[in-house]
């Protein structure tokens, strides 16, 4: 495998918005792992120091290698509270790719902002994915707004959930416009996309090409113009501007519950 087909990423946020438990669902998703770790039992893969198990939280940088898609994957999951910063900084200069994890119940954190700040210093390509969103008193729409009141209108949403807490089904894709529902197995079913979904996605559809269009000088006099970019051209552009900083995709799912796992494998 060349060094083109590696990936090194850094799950970065909050403490408690769910970097551990999104590290042990990619790597079970990935078949490293044969069973789901919990935080709650100190069985995870990247949480397995003594004083990381009593404090159910992360204290020091930890690396999960995974394949995916003739792919390897590093994922380094890093601690979420001030008082580790120095690990978090280590791992963003070993990293292509900040991984924020944002809990859709708490939304944009303290933290998150002085990570975000760290990995812009950086230089590195930022991405979100929205986690918790089958918990109660979670909100995608609510953490959406406040991602971009807090990052700008960099931020460009890349799916939205169906369902919400409790009755999370899955996700859809804004490019491509097709559906992903999970129903016991971290493998979704790919379907059309509900009709209870649908004008979501019409609707943030539009604030992603608005995203992207706003970082390629040519897509956006098309757009003035009346011509929609493409999805390939969607694609294109959000690479660049991740590349050059001024594009952020959101992703959003459960970790917990598997849902949007694979999906977020397949974009890293």
């Amino acid at each position: 495998m060349g060094p083109d087909q590696i990936r090194n990423v850094v799950l970065v946020g909050h403490g408690g918005s769910g970097k551990t438990a999104l590290a042990e669902a990619l790597a079970h998703t990935a078949g490293l792992t044969t069973r789901l770790g919990r935080i709650e039992d100190g069985n995870t893969i990247t949480d397995f120091e003594p004083e990381e198990i009593d404090r159910e939280s992360s204290v020091a940088l930890a690396l999960a290698p995974l394949e995916w898609s003739g792919h390897k994957i590093n994922i380094i999951d890093t601690p979420g509270y001030a008082d580790f910063l120095g690990e978090v900084l280590a791992a963003l200069r070993a990293a292509d790719l900040a991984l924020f994890v944002v809990s859709a119940v708490d939304g944009v954190e303290v933290q998150t902002e002085a990570v975000w700040r760290l990995a812009e210093q950086e230089g590195i390509a930022r991405a979100v994915f929205v986690n918790k969103l089958d918990r109660e008193r979670s909100s995608h729409s609510r953490t959406l707004a406040q991602l971009k009141e807090t990052f700008g209108t960099g931020i460009a949403p890349l799916q939205v959930p169906i369902g919400a807490e409790h009755d999370l089904k899955g996700v859809a894709n804004l490019v491509g416009g097709e559906a992903y529902l999970y129903e016991g197995s971290p493998q979704g079913t790919k379907t059309d996309v509900p009709e209870e979904a649908q004008g979501l996605v019409d609707e943030l559809h539009t604030s992603l090409v608005e995203a992207v269009v706003e970082t390629d000088d040519e897509l956006l006099e098309k757009y003035f113009e009346g011509e929609e970019p493409s999805g390939e051209q969607l694609i294109a552009g959000m690479h660049a501007g991740m590349v050059d900083g001024t594009a952020f995709p959101v992703l959003c799912g459960s970790a917990t519950q598997l849902i949007g796992i694979d999906r977020l494998a397949e974009f890293i």
